[in-house]
């Protein structure tokens, strides 16, 4: 993984330790500290100040696909291809729990504070002090089996599991009842998670790959595998195109007040800045 200057484009640090290839990296919200996970089923937390890795999470037995962070970063997320997302303690480096055994690779993963008015169910049993911040929490599973799942993140019950067109790849929250979730066929799935039967709507704008979802201001950036990158905005009418990554996949997306960034197959991560919408 490579650490850089935003503003210039100046590589800061080389995070080096997986084996092959990193899936996914995000930043603690402290913007000091790095999460990672990789094909060889380890999540690494790294300091990006000295590039060291602080924290190595074993435990999984296959690749690591996505992480989400709860609240300040005491506990994260994991979902991985063998088929289970997992609870970690930062502090000590210890797995808090097995939160869904799905029996599926698990693509996505998200993180979300819950409205009041949705029952997250009990645990069964107490959780450990260890967990912080779980409470009032909802967590969305994209699956590869074409099932999104959301569960209580502390009670690991169920809240709802809503079967798509085909494998879902990426999913977000948009609020504490919105969420969207994008499948292999190119369809985006918006759900209401207290009425989870029929989505509030689909948005299908080509048969390419939703690889990437992103809640941003008002609406959601999504990207697809065939270099299609776009911002909607308000009630989900307003699209602005990002261009530039041509035929090649946009895999993530990344934003930082006005500025949005992509990473491209094509090898580029691309910075946009945008006026006031």
């Amino acid at each position: 993984m490579k650490v850089w200057q935003a503003s210039n484009g100046e590589l800061r640090r080389i995070l080096e330790g997986h084996v092959f290839d990193v899936n996914c990296c995000r930043f603690f919200p402290s913007g000091l500290v790095v999460l990672s996970g990789g094909m060889d089923a380890q999540l690494k937390i790294w300091s990006a100040e000295d590039a060291n890795c602080v924290v190595t999470f074993k435990g999984h037995k296959g690749g690591i696909l996505d992480t989400a962070i709860v609240e300040r970063g005491r506990n994260v997320v994991s979902g991985s291809r063998d088929g289970t997302a997992r609870l970690w303690d930062c502090g000590r480096s210890a797995c808090l729990g097995v939160i869904a055994d799905c029996g599926s690779s698990i693509n996505g993963v998200a993180v979300g504070a819950a409205d009041n008015s949705i029952n997250l169910g009990s645990p069964e049993q107490a959780p450990s002090e260890r967990e912080v911040g779980t409470e009032s929490k909802m967590l969305l599973l994209a699956q590869e089996d074409k099932k999104l799942q959301c569960l209580g993140l502390q009670s690991r019950q169920p809240i709802f599991h809503f079967i798509g067109s085909d494998a879902f790849n990426c999913c977000t929250f948009l609020s504490g009842f919105l969420l969207l979730a994008g499948t292999q066929d190119g369809n985006i799935y918006q759900l209401d998670v207290r009425s989870p039967r029929a989505p509030v709507q689909v948005i299908h704008r080509s048969g390419a790959p939703v690889l990437s979802l992103l809640r941003f201001r008002d609406g959601f950036i999504a990207s697809q595998g065939d270099g299609s990158c776009f911002v909607v905005q308000q009630d989900l009418d307003y699209v602005i195109e990002l261009t530039g990554a041509d035929c090649d996949p946009v895999y993530k997306v990344a934003t930082w007040e006005k500025q949005i960034y992509t990473c491209c197959r094509d090898g580029l991560v691309r910075r946009y800045q945008l006026s006031d919408l």
